[in-house]
């Protein structure tokens, strides 16, 4: 039988994690397979070449191309500093002075006669790869990287924005549907992963970043409350990248969306435990989810596993990704085989499920998207 595919949101409190990490060119790896690693653990590293400055020495000092080699100070291949002279032209017993200078620290990469022109390539940039988890490698990338093991906590949400970031979960919020503002932050949250509810003002996410905390968990987020701290619009692009002292995590949606009881119930567990978190995002091809990761965590109760090979079947815990439901948590009902005409005059395949007040509705099936417990 065919499923139509469903996009699965995983919140589990048991999960085999594996996390590859990779160098953006090819480089040195550190570590070995079975390696014990901790999120900042480096991996691997590599050097990125610099920019190349390119310098007209002939223009510059007023000579033909093929004479430059005779100014030079300096060879292919000599370090050099900001400010050093490169090349010098002197007339008339030295009443005449050119100079060129280096505009870079870097190498003297080339010298060419046909152009006249001198290439400075900036001092190489390292990069380092961290282990971004608590685990151990599984696997080496020979000169790429590896892909680190490990097993815990791990809950997706629907939006984020900032890059990986680890720290100790402190949950602010009594309740899921509880704001988190500027006046449940304190001092004693620096370096803390903080847990709201329904919302996480701009006014908490500005304390959160003068405290020094490096997450925030959140239920919704106004969409220009966002784009205010960001300096600029959300695009399509994957996020992740930004510049922000504060990784931003939401896990409902936009606008003040009760928290998932699953969700912070799960979150309260994992309070005062490191997690390593990233609120990369990609909703194109390729999704990509923002996360919450907790290795070593021991569930309380063993959970049933789901079987998600089965696709949308009756008791299957899903969250409505269209209005008028967008956000709502419900329970698949029934799955009625025939097609219906929605609002569109489209024929789609349906389902009824059971909203959490107990109201059922029925929606299409492309509207909703598996929780994977």
């Amino acid at each position: 039988m065919a499923h139509a595919y469903t996009p699965g949101l995983k919140v589990t409190e048991k999960a085999v994690i594996r996390k590859t990490r990779r160098l953006p060119i090819p480089g040195e790896v550190l570590v070995a397979e079975g390696d014990a690693v901790s999120p900042d653990t480096i991996v691997a590293r590599t050097k990125i070449p610099g920019n190349p400055q390119t310098l007209s020495i002939a223009n510059l000092l007023g000579v033909e191309p093929g004479d430059i080699k005779y100014f030079m100070v300096k060879n292919e291949g000599d370090r050099v500093k900001k400010g050093e002279v490169i090349a010098e032209y002197k007339a008339f017993f030295g009443l005449v002075r050119k100079t060129v200078e280096s505009p870079v620290d870097g190498t003297l990469e080339m010298i060419s006669t046909v152009t006249g022109q001198v290439t400075v390539r900036e001092d190489p940039i390292p990069i380092e790869v961290t282990g971004y988890v608590e685990g151990t490698v599984e696997s080496v990338l020979p000169r790429e990287g590896v892909v680190v093991k490990t097993e815990g906590a791990f809950i997706q949400g629907i939006f984020g924005v900032g890059g990986e970031t680890t720290g100790e979960i402190a949950v602010l919020a009594s309740d899921p549907d509880e704001v988190l503002d500027a006046g449940s932050i304190g001092p004693e949250h620096k370096g803390k992963v903080l847990v709201g509810g329904s919302l996480v003002t701009a006014g908490a996410i500005k304390k959160a970043a003068e405290v020094g905390a490096v997450g925030v968990v959140a239920g919704g987020i106004i969409d220009t409350d966002l784009i205010a701290y960001l300096g600029h619009d959300i695009g399509v692009a994957i996020t992740g990248h930004e510049d922000v002292p504060v990784t931003v995590i939401v896990t409902e949606g936009f606008g003040r969306m009760r928290m998932a009881e699953r969700t912070f119930g799960l979150l309260k567990d994992l309070s005062g435990m490191k997690a390593s978190i990233n609120g990369a995002t990609q909703i194109r091809a390729g999704v990509m989810r923002p996360e919450v990761i907790v290795p070593g965590y021991k569930p309380k109760k063993t959970l049933r596993d789901q079987d998600l090979s089965l696709g949308l079947v009756p008791g299957t815990p899903v969250r409505i990704i269209r209005q008028p439901y967008f956000g709502r948590l419900a329970v698949v009902v029934d799955l009625p085989p025939e097609l219906q005409v929605i609002e569109t005059e489209a024929k789609v395949r349906i389902l009824r499920a059971r909203l959490e007040d107990g109201t059922i509705v029925t929606i299409p099936r492309a509207n909703v998207e598996i929780i994977e417990e």
